[in-house]
């Protein structure tokens, strides 16, 4: 039997830090759905179809990665596609009590599926999308924080 985990998230965008939790999980699973989330509530950055295409660009040749999007509740995600593992990337301490007060309601929510939480690696720790964002707002050098590869799209709308 495969082991398989749903890495969920906005992804708005897709960082190098992302990647580096994606490659880390898959040494624990066999596969990995990355699962981009539509929340309506919000508007991304940059829309579905970008967010799909740098996540597609990133993970290139890497064995044991899918990548959809899903408009409902992570566990219902996870019912749905055989899946009772999501993992979770955290940079720091904030970052750790978020996800794990998510874990727990999604433990209360959904017992049979577990949450894994796995620390970004250090040289990771500084990135965030929303940092990515600022630079591309202010037009600064985002190469040291995307995944080597990845082009942004040329039409995007500060």
């Amino acid at each position: 039997m495969k082991h398989k985990a749903l890495f969920p998230g906005s992804f708005d965008p897709f960082t190098a830090g992302h990647l580096n939790i994606l490659n880390r999980a898959l040494v624990m699973f066999d596969e990995v759905v990355v699962a981009v989330g539509i929340n309506q509530d919000k508007r991304g950055f940059f829309d579905m179809d970008q967010r799909l295409s740098i996540i597609n660009q990133a993970v290139k040749g890497l064995k044991g990665v899918s990548v959809i999007k899903y408009d409902n509740l992570t566990i219902d995600t996870c019912r749905e596609l055989g899946i009772r593992v999501i993992v979770r990337g955290v940079r720091n301490m904030i970052d750790f009590e978020t996800e794990r007060s998510i874990a727990d309601a999604n433990r209360r929510l959904a017992p049979d599926i577990e949450t894994v939480i796995i620390p970004t690696a250090q040289e990771f720790a500084h990135i965030s999308s929303s940092a990515v964002r600022d630079l591309l707002k202010h037009h600064g050098d985002t190469s040291l924080f995307l995944p080597e590869g990845v082009k942004l799209p040329e039409d995007i709308k500060f």
